[in-house]
């Protein structure tokens, strides 16, 4: 997906904010001017989330850096707004205007790690407590090529279905029990449209990107890839393969032979999130946690929220669900001082609510109290049994019915987790975006013609890189 883009971050984008209003700006220096303040205690520029955060995420935040420095006298955090992209990055590193802590995708993190762009964490990583309890699936999108680390990773989701609860009461359908298959999606979709008039039964993304990073997903769940990597390192393009056009002849039948999908079919992140919220559209695609956004900036009443694992093919061995998510990472130009200082921060902030009581109980009270998601599913960090204890702690300030996110609860741990594909995966899901809706505007569309030329063209960028 686009880096930091809104879909990537789901709730995140408005969770966890800065420290206080009036402490707020936009980064204007580099990092804490060489980490030291002269009196031995070492300074950190932090920025958790993206500009725009709300003012209940403000105060949860306000309440977390107090709370660290309490912890943590000889370091201190100013926490500011900061958005990273891939297209000022190389600027701002090498014009000293990055912050010590800073927030990458999963897509990105492991190319910034082996271009040398990042601080190894490795050692200060090692003697956190967490250090030996990761999902190794995870922790790899930090990891470089060479085995050390170079960020943590946080907010992991799976793709998942979500879908409204109240339409499928409306259609005669069982809330509680979602569809498991791709046959099941479509029979459910077909008799929304038909019994909930106005109401698409299905729907996936289609613009801004969103389109390419929808249909990764299908492609991944029937067993196929977008591309691969030889043991050169080279990678290759093969968007035309059976998984990916599988996956646009199932849409095609939604639009065209069942008329499920309603009639409008350009739909990007936040303009989905809108129509789900306001009763069009009942089923569609995203990331796990996204109910966090849809209460935050929709409003949406969690108690319609319904969620389960998207279907994959189990007789596939290769089939699996496409993951992201954010890694916090550490400015390269660093000292060692403020490394270590910094991965204190990265573990308190992002990582101790997962497995420290105390931690979890005053974000989940914190999140509560600023209406955002104390419970949204996610990928696990650790093993089922940390985020069992986890769910344990939490469970007293959810604010999402726990039977509502059982159906995904349940499944995500049995569901292999792919990671999005490595090479320009912005510029394939935005020249894929073109074909998703060729599909489901065209009943006509040459859908092989059109692979071969997202082939042709991502392929170029790669080879052309290589040659840099």
């Amino acid at each position: 997906m686009k880096s930091l883009k809104p879909r990537r971050l789901g709730s995140k984008v408005v969770a966890l904010g800065i420290a206080t209003a009036a402490s707020v700006a936009m980064l204007s220096a580099c990092s804490s001017d060489g980490g030291s303040s002269g009196n031995g205690q070492v300074n950190l520029v932090v920025a958790p989330v993206l500009p725009g955060a709300t003012a209940d995420a403000l105060k949860t935040l306000d309440t977390r850096v107090k709370e660290f420095e309490k912890k943590n006298p000889d370091i201190h955090v100013k926490a500011i707004e900061y958005q990273w992209t891939a297209s000022t990055f190389a600027a701002e590193l090498a014009g000293g205007t990055l912050p010590d802590v800073f927030n990458v995708p999963f897509t990105d993190s492991k190319t910034l790690a082996n271009n040398g762009q990042l601080a190894d964490i490795t050692t200060p990583f090692k003697q956190t407590s967490t250090a030996d309890k990761w999902n190794k699936n995870v922790l790899n999108v930090a990891t470089g090529d060479n085995g050390k680390i170079y960020g943590i990773p946080w907010g992991p989701y799976a793709m998942a279905l979500s879908y409204n609860r109240d339409i499928f009461t409306q259609a005669g359908l069982d809330p509680d029990k979602p569809p498991t298959t791709l046959d099941e999606i479509e029979a459910d979709a077909k008799t929304i449209a038909e019994k909930v008039p106005g109401v698409a039964g299905y729907m996936q993304m289609t613009k801004d990107s969103t389109g390419g990073w929808n249909l990764a997903t299908s492609t991944y769940a029937l067993g196929g890839r977008l591309e691969s990597t030889g043991s050169d390192g080279k990678v290759t393009v093969k968007t035309d393969n059976d998984q990916t056009k599988q996956s646009l002849a199932w849409l095609k039948k939604l639009r065209w032979g069942d008329n499920s999908m309603g009639s409008n079919f350009l739909w990007d992140w936040s303009g989905i999130n809108q129509g789900f919220a306001s009763g069009k559209i009942a089923m569609y695609m995203s990331g796990s946690d996204v109910i966090g956004s849809l209460m935050q900036a929709n409003g949406f009443d969690p108690s319609k929220y319904g969620v389960t694992t998207y279907p994959i093919d189990t007789s596939d061995s290769k089939a699996g669900i496409l993951s992201g998510g954010n890694v916090d990472v550490v400015n390269v130009k660093d000292t060692p001082e403020q490394i270590a200082a910094a991965v204190k921060w990265i573990d308190f902030y992002r990582t101790q609510p997962q497995v420290n009581e105390s931690d979890a109980v005053t974000l989940a009270k914190s999140n509560k109290a600023g209406n955002q998601a104390v419970n949204a599913p996610t990928l696990p960090l650790f093993d089922k049994a940390t985020w069992q204890q986890y769910q344990t702690w939490i469970k007293p300030y959810a604010n999402i019915p726990a039977g509502n996110v059982k159906p995904f609860n349940d499944g995500i741990f049995s569901q292999t987790i792919v990671p999005e594909p490595p090479a320009h995966t912005q510029d394939l899901y935005a020249a894929l975006d073109s074909v998703v809706q060729a599909v489901l505007t065209d009943k006509n569309a040459d859908v092989d013609t059109l692979l071969k030329g997202v082939d042709t063209k991502i392929q170029a960028l790669i080879d052309a890189d290589a040659k840099k």
